[in-house]
């Protein structure tokens, strides 16, 4: 059974954001909102987090991971960014976008696309998921909370408890989030390919095509 983590939109309470931090270290999947839509996120190198997440998307081993960073810096740790798409990656973070990229070594092997060896990466405009990274302290590994045979995420919080209580370890309602997953681009071999568009502007990068 999930618990339910009322959040304040502009305001996290700080007791409440240390527990949910807390059960995420403890190995708790839990459904979170973003700026583009919920999220499914746990600890970075949870084995039982990854199957659960596979299990309740239904995804083969092809699928992208992502690890939804703080900031630059902390996204800099776990991916591998050339000179010439730098810039631009900076320039959009924070925001709905995901970044396929090289994976560094500190990526466990099991977060890897397993030819590619690259791993999605994202950097959210949001109060409450931004209070909860920076109270974790390591990126959260989340995919879109988009389920088999749907062609919408769910966007609220009470709706996600109902119909997943019985898998996830928490929801985090923090009102209004949302509607369209992340821009997908995937810069792993130097030129800006669009995997799926989606909330964030993908013009600034068709010059990278």
């Amino acid at each position: 059974m999930a618990k339910y983590y009322d959040v304040h939109p502009d305001n996290p309470q700080p007791r409440t954001i240390s527990q949910i931090a807390d059960s995420v270290r403890s190995g708790a999947l839990i459904a979170y909102p973003t700026d583009s839509c919920y999220a499914l996120g746990c600890r970075l190198g949870s084995k039982d987090g990854i199957d659960r997440i596979r299990s309740i998307r239904r995804l083969d081993d092809r699928h992208h991971f992502t690890l939804v960073c703080q900031d630059f810096a902390q996204l800099g740790q776990f991916v591998r960014i050339d000179n010439n798409v730098f810039r631009a990656i900076k320039a959009s973070t924070p925001g709905s976008y995901t970044f396929i990229l090289p994976a560094t070594k500190e990526v466990p092997r099991m977060l890897q696309h397993p030819k590619k060896k690259t791993v999605g990466v994202r950097i959210p405009d949001h109060v409450v998921t931004q209070a909860l990274l920076t109270e974790l302290g390591e990126p959260l590994l989340s995919s879109t909370l988009l389920l088999p045979d749907e062609d919408e995420p769910m966007t609220q919080g009470w709706e996600i408890k109902d119909r997943l209580d019985h898998v996830l370890d928490g929801v985090v309602d923090s009102g209004d989030c949302g509607t369209e997953p992340t821009t997908v681009i995937d810069f792993s071999e130097g030129e800006a390919e669009i995997v799926r568009r989606g909330a964030g502007d993908i013009t600034r990068f068709e010059q990278y095509g």
